[in-house]
């Protein structure tokens, strides 16, 4: 009888969610499946033009069921769900909720289904910038600072700036809400069978990072706190939580309907969820002051540092330093840009405006065909501009561009910053205005390497993960060059997943800790990018020059000051 362990690791995406069965004996994939959310990839409940990005909870229930039961199928069915031991799950963050009293999401309930302010809040979505503008300025009026740990400034994409804008939009949901709980605590409460909201446990690396909560406070913040920043948060703070859990810990056991549903036993453990990007370090095997770059459709950047030697050190305008929410036992710091391969999709969709609208009109070719050139097209357009735009002339390099085209995670968060392209001109191809993106996004990764710097946090290197990384190698060299440091590229395809997965393996006791699990279940790198010590030279010029055109945009987005031409 086969003496193997298995365990699955759930990552939930921007718009997908994928899953991966692991061997724990060496981190071998056996199986691994994709499912598109299919709300989502309509359009449904978001309205891009406003900064509203909701997700219906039936998207992820439906690809936790999908992409388990696929997996296992692939795999051996039956013979293998046996040897199954531990699940664990990361998802996108901050991706809050409102829930009733059983912690079933109100886009569940009878009245809620078609509200979007009954879904899940996804990271990205920037509705709540004037709140976030409100937490900041009264955090100021405390003597203690409840945003030491969080970089010193709240942002929208975060669990209460969120929270207040839904609760002054919508009074039903205000009434209907028993609790506010992240995407990452809800699907191991799902999987558990979970009915009391009281009883979830709750992410370390989602309360520490986003939702205020610190050892030093004994938990959030006080209730004071909350009911003078606005009346309808009063009484909110005892709604939620106290105890957090890192992601070592089981959140329990799957739930009989869950086992039934997914082919699987009772017995098989749930961790604590995570967010995706501090699963994905630990996948691709970070080490201490190495900076784990997850690059997807923004990036998050992750560091670990020994915890005393960040005793007392607090490091400004990054996403959050918080014990344990790494790896357990160390202070994990959260860093990132708001868009990074949202940045090149947002022009590809712009260069294919007449691929998208006219194609279809054609008079020339057959609808089909018109739909099959429409792909064949848009799947060459990234390649075939990174291939230009590596050989330009370095001497002609006039664009300039400014990535936040999303706002700007870090450093010091502003989501109501916007993108720009300077030094156009009518020899301004579509090579040479992807590069300037291109230049931009790895111009905003020195910014936070410079920050940590700054603060007096050494980053030996990066460590590279998730789709651009593996797939962009003019992009990859390009952030080596303007980084002058090499990137290591992990070789596992779903990295956030693997992360999950050796999660799984420790919360259901096949490895003692985390440490353990990376090294048995790690996989290695596939690839380095060293930094080309020629191109040293022009991209300090330019990284000078995109500082230089940040600080002139930041200055005349201030709401007192008007540029000339206004």
């Amino acid at each position: 009888m086969s003496t193997a362990n298995y365990v699955i690791g759930v990552d939930y995406g921007s718009d997908s969610v994928r899953s991966v069965l692991v061997d724990t004996a060496n981190g071998k994939e056996l199986a691994s499946s994709v499912f598109l959310y299919p709300r989502w990839q309509k359009g449904l409940y978001c309205k891009p033009a406003v900064n509203q990005f909701r997700q219906h909870p039936l998207d992820y229930i439906e690809g936790l069921t999908h992409t388990i039961k696929d997996c296992l199928a692939k795999a051996g069915g039956a013979e293998i769900a046996h040897l199954v031991k531990g699940i664990s799950v990361d998802t996108t963050g901050s991706s809050p909720v409102a829930v009733d009293a059983t912690g079933t999401p109100l886009a569940l309930t009878k009245g809620f289904e078609e509200n979007p302010n009954a879904m899940f809040v996804l990271w990205k979505d920037h509705t709540s910038v004037k709140e976030a503008a409100e937490i900041n300025e009264h955090a100021t009026k405390f003597s203690t600072n409840y945003l030491k740990y969080v970089g010193g400034i709240y942002s929208s994409e975060w669990f209460w700036a969120k929270l207040l804008h839904i609760l002054r939009v919508d009074s039903t949901i205000k009434k209907g809400a028993a609790s506010w709980v992240e995407h990452c605590d809800w699907i191991p409460f799902l999987l558990c069978g979970g009915n009391d909201i009281t009883a979830m446990k709750r992410s370390r690396c989602a309360a520490g990072h986003k939702a205020l909560w610190a050892e030093e406070f004994n938990g959030l913040p006080p209730e004071d706190f909350f009911s003078s920043l606005d009346p309808l948060l009063a009484g909110f703070r005892d709604k939620l939580f106290t105890d957090t859990y890192t992601s070592d810990i089981f959140a329990g056991t799957l739930s009989e309907e869950w086992a039934t549903k997914l082919g699987l036993n009772t017995d098989v453990v749930v961790g604590v969820g995570a967010f995706d990007a501090h699963m994905g370090a630990v996948g691709g095997q970070i080490e201490p002051y190495y900076l784990s770059k997850v690059m997807g459709t923004s990036t998050c950047d992750i560091l670990v540092a020994p915890n005393q030697d960040l005793d007392g050190k607090l490091i400004n305008g990054i996403c959050g330093q918080v014990n344990g929410s790494v790896i357990p036992g160390m202070a994990g710091l959260e860093a990132g840009q708001s868009a990074f391969g949202d940045v090149y999709a947002w022009f590809k969709n712009l260069i294919s405006w007449p691929l998208n609208h006219l194609l279809a009109e054609s008079d020339v070719i057959d609808e089909a065909t018109a739909n099959a050139l429409k792909a064949e097209l848009e799947g060459k357009i990234i390649a075939h501009l990174s291939n230009e735009a590596a050989v330009l002339p370095e001497g002609d390099y006039a664009e300039l561009a400014i990535d936040w085209l999303n706002g700007r995670r870090t450093p010091d968060a502003n989501q109501e910053l916007k993108g720009a392209i300077t030094g156009l001109g009518l020899g301004t191809d579509a090579p040479r205005f992807f590069r300037a993106l291109a230049a931009a996004t790895c111009f905003g990764a020195k910014a936070i390497v410079d920050r940590f710097k700054e603060q007096g946090v050494p980053v030996k290197g990066i460590i590279g993960i998730g789709g651009v990384a593996k797939k962009s190698a003019y992009i990859m060299q390009m952030m080596a060059d303007v980084l002058e440091m090499p990137i290591r590229i992990h070789r596992f395809e779903h990295t956030c997943a693997l992360g999950a997965a050796m999660f799984a393996a420790v919360a259901a006791g096949i490895y003692p800790d985390i440490e353990a699990a990376m090294v048995a279940m790690g996989t290695g790198f596939e690839k380095e990018y060293k930094p080309n010590i020629k191109k040293q030279k022009l991209y300090r010029q330019h990284y000078q020059q995109y500082l230089g055109l940040g600080r002139y945009l930041e200055k005349y987005n201030k709401k007192d000051v008007k540029p000339y031409l206004s």
